[in-house]
Parts: structure tokens; sequence; C-alpha cells
């Protein structure tokens, strides 16, 4: 009952759509700020290195950070930068909101298995009922225009159509 409130409702895609934008303007302002700031995530990177927690909570991921991310820093400064702005623009204009969601949690997660708990428990509770919600959270937002024409691009020409809809 809850999860078809969640995805069908028109309050709850008005709700939804304040919770997608506030998540949008965190993303955004901190992507904004490292794109334009000159980020460079290598001092992050060492400090995960020298987590003691991490390493022993997290081996594998402790092991990927040092062996991979450390040795490709400019590469994850551009990543993490870019990804927080784009992850942040799509919230807010609520176009692919789904995805931009599922990055942002993916993003909120990485950090908190690096130590840096911050306010990631808070955003990815909040990502949660967005993600839960799909398509309805993107309602009042560029998903309206989006889905439907990706929609009808993708399933041209298969013979089907995606499922409520008729030919």
């Amino acid at each position: 009952m809850f999860m078809d409130f969640l995805r069908n409702n028109s309050i709850a895609a008005a709700i939804l759509t304040v919770l997608r934008v506030y998540l949008g303007w965190q993303w955004l302002t901190a992507g904004w700020s490292k794109v334009t700031g000159g980020f460079d995530a290598s001092g992050y990177l060492n400090g995960v290195v020298n987590n003691e927690a991490v390493m022993e909570q997290y081996p594998t991921y402790h092991a990927f950070i040092e062996n991979f991310a450390l040795a490709n820093a400019g590469a994850f400064s551009f990543m993490v930068a870019w990804g927080e702005l784009l992850v942040g623009l799509g919230l807010l204009l609520g176009v692919l909101t789904t995805a931009a969601v599922f990055f942002g949690m993916m993003m909120n997660f990485a950090f908190m298995f690096a130590g840096t708990v911050s306010s990631n428990p808070f955003l990815i509770l909040i990502s949660i009922f967005v993600i839960a919600a799909g398509y309805n959270a993107g309602r009042y937002g560029g998903d309206y225009w989006v889905i439907p024409y990706l929609r009808a691009k993708l399933f041209k020409n298969k013979g089907a159509t995606p499922a409520g809809q008729t030919a």
C-alpha cells in the first residue's frame, strides 16, 4: 500500500519533488565547488589509505583505494567533481531521476566506506524514498517529457510497447 502511494500518487510526487530538489541542491553545490575550485582527491585518498578502521572493516575497498584510486587520483578527482555536479543537475531538473539518485547513492556509500560519515547517511535515507518511487519522483520535472520520449524510441522497432501503454 505504501509503495503504491509512493509510486503512483500525485501528493507523493509533490513531496518527492521537494526531497529530490533538496538532494539535487546538496549534490550540485558540492560538485560546483569542486569543479570551480581546483579539487584534488589525492589528500582524501591518502587519508583513506592511512585510516586503520577502513583497513580493518573494508579490506577490499582499502586495497582498491590504495592500489588503484590513489595511483589515478587525477581521474578520480575529475569523476567525483563532475559526478556530483551531474547528479545534482539531474535531481534538480528531475531528468533521469532514478539514474541520478542511484549514482548519488553510490557516491554516498563510497564516501562512507572510506570512513567519512558527514551527511551521507541522511542523504542515503532520503535517496531511498526517491529511488523507490521511480518515475513518480520525476513526475514534476523533466522526466515528465524525457521518460515517455525514451520509451517511445527504445520500444519503437521492437514490436513491443512499454507496460501500461497501448500500441
